[in-house]
């Protein structure tokens, strides 16, 4: 059985008490519904350690919103996959399209970020997606195909198994446009044939894609519906624990 999941990007946003008081509210939720996902967050690099603390016995998956391709060295303002795993950081996310769009990520960096985090013990939650240009031209087929393979094809197949994939059509990130779930469907299955298409089918059975574009309480359970998809990459939703939890429970 694939893995289930909601996790939430908090992105640049939460001043330390309002991130601690959210944490502190998700525990609480967690510990007292049954849910049938893992509960993931992604908040900022400065609120790590204190989400692992808030978080001491792995009720709730902690990852960083991104990683160096670099182990060390002089890279001002990077954070290693050492400092992560030395706080029991569970991954990070990679590729993100904020991190493409303005910091000039590639596949290629990507590759590098995911490798490095599978040999630190961490799980990448790598991103891709096209682009409303992409789209329109009727390309998006092919540039998630380049994605996925650029950034995944040099790993094992018994690597690529503990990657989890998020899927987020970059037009519909932020802008309350949302996928229809037969787009969004289409496009997870097609990723697992991708995937299938090196390492067989049995290996792509096994890797958990997200849907991350604009997932709301009201439109959550039909795109969880989908076969190919196992979960969701939530941003705005995610800030608020009455939004995040609904999402949640769009599993139950």
């Amino acid at each position: 059985m694939r893995r289930k999941i909601v996790a939430g990007n908090w992105k640049m946003n939460k001043n330390v008490i309002d991130a601690q008081q959210l944490m502190i509210q998700l525990l609480s939720y967690k510990n007292n519904n049954a849910t049938n996902c893992e509960v993931w967050i992604a908040p900022p690099s400065l609120y790590l350690m204190m989400a692992k603390d808030i978080f001491e016995k792995d009720e709730i998956g902690v990852f960083s919103q991104d990683m160096s391709e670099y182990e060390s060295g002089a890279y001002t303002g990077e954070i290693s996959a050492d400092m992560l795993e030395s706080i029991d950081v569970n991954g990070s996310l990679i590729g993100h399209s904020e991190r493409r769009q303005y910091h000039g990520e590639t596949d290629s960096h990507c590759n590098r970020k995911v490798k490095l985090a599978l040999d630190k013990g961490l799980t990448p939650i790598y991103c891709n997606g096209e682009t409303l240009e992409q789209r329109k031209a009727g390309q998006h087929l092919e540039v998630v195909k380049n994605q996925t393979e650029v950034a995944l094809f040099t790993l094992s197949a018994e690597e690529i198994k503990k990657v989890v994939i998020a899927y987020e059509p970059v037009w519909a990130i932020g802008t309350g446009e949302t996928a229809t779930p037969e787009q969004a469907q289409e496009i997870h299955a097609h990723i697992r044939n991708i995937i299938a298409s090196k390492y067989g089918q049995e290996v792509a059975d096994e890797v958990s894609i997200l849907y991350g574009g604009s997932v709301k309480p009201d439109n959550a359970k039909e795109i969880f519906s989908q076969p190919d998809i196992d979960g969701g990459l939530i941003g705005g939703a995610a800030l608020k624990l009455e939004d995040f939890s609904k999402i949640i429970e769009a599993f139950n």
